[in-house]
């Protein structure tokens, strides 16, 4: 289980953008998360994967401290473009962290005629699918998906999503941050809204 207890936040001295936020986030479930936009939920996505500390409060896998190394929890932001070394292959890129077998690139759509291409040479939808199937590694339990699709054309996130909900019945939980309302109540069995620095169920 992955868990945030009492998670406070702000940059420098200004306003507090997180106050007290708590989830709990299970092996199997997609879990929305919703807010306007400023509300935190990105900064939330980033402490929940790791790449922020939290000024007060913990994030927990397994009821500990995620462990230095490879992380079981792996975050996904929509501006793909950011998450990749420009001057890499993508060959390298999509190797990283482990060997995907064909199965798992023909799931997710990735091509092995790209493997030698940068990324400027591929289309953002392309991209984002390359920088998916580096962060799901055999030892990826969860997934923070911040607005995963939102540049994407409908086809293309239909066939994201609908390889992520696979992944979801064999045991991924992915924490789903979009402002898409429809796409949260298709694919999550929780919601939860981020306001005034803390998180609300939302009641379906």
């Amino acid at each position: 289980m992955l868990e945030v207890r009492d998670v406070d936040f702000g940059f420098g001295k200004a306003k507090t953008i997180l106050e007290g936020a708590s989830l709990t986030l299970k092996e199997g479930e997609i879990l929305g998360l919703s807010g306007l936009s400023g509300a935190g939920k990105s900064t939330l996505g980033r402490i929940v994967a790791g790449y922020l500390k939290p000024q007060k409060g913990e994030v927990l896998l397994d009821g500990a401290a995620p462990a230095p190394g490879y992380c079981g929890v792996q975050h996904i932001h929509q501006s793909s473009i950011f998450a990749v070394n420009p001057r890499w292959r993508l060959g390298r890129i999509i190797t990283e962290a482990w060997q995907p077998d064909d199965q798992t690139l023909d799931a997710i759509g990735v091509s092995r005629a790209w493997f030698d291409r940068y990324p400027h040479e591929i289309s953002g939808g392309e991209l984002q699918r390359v920088v998916l199937a580096r962060a799901l590694g055999p030892d990826t339990r969860f997934l923070v998906a911040d607005e995963l699709s939102a540049m994407l054309d409908p086809i293309t996130q239909v066939e994201i999503w609908s390889f992520l909900m696979e992944r979801r019945r064999q045991g991924l939980g992915i924490l789903a941050i979009s402002h898409d309302a429809a796409l949260l109540k298709r694919v999550s069995s929780r919601q939860l809204k981020l306001c005034t620095g803390g998180l609300m169920p939302l009641v379906a």
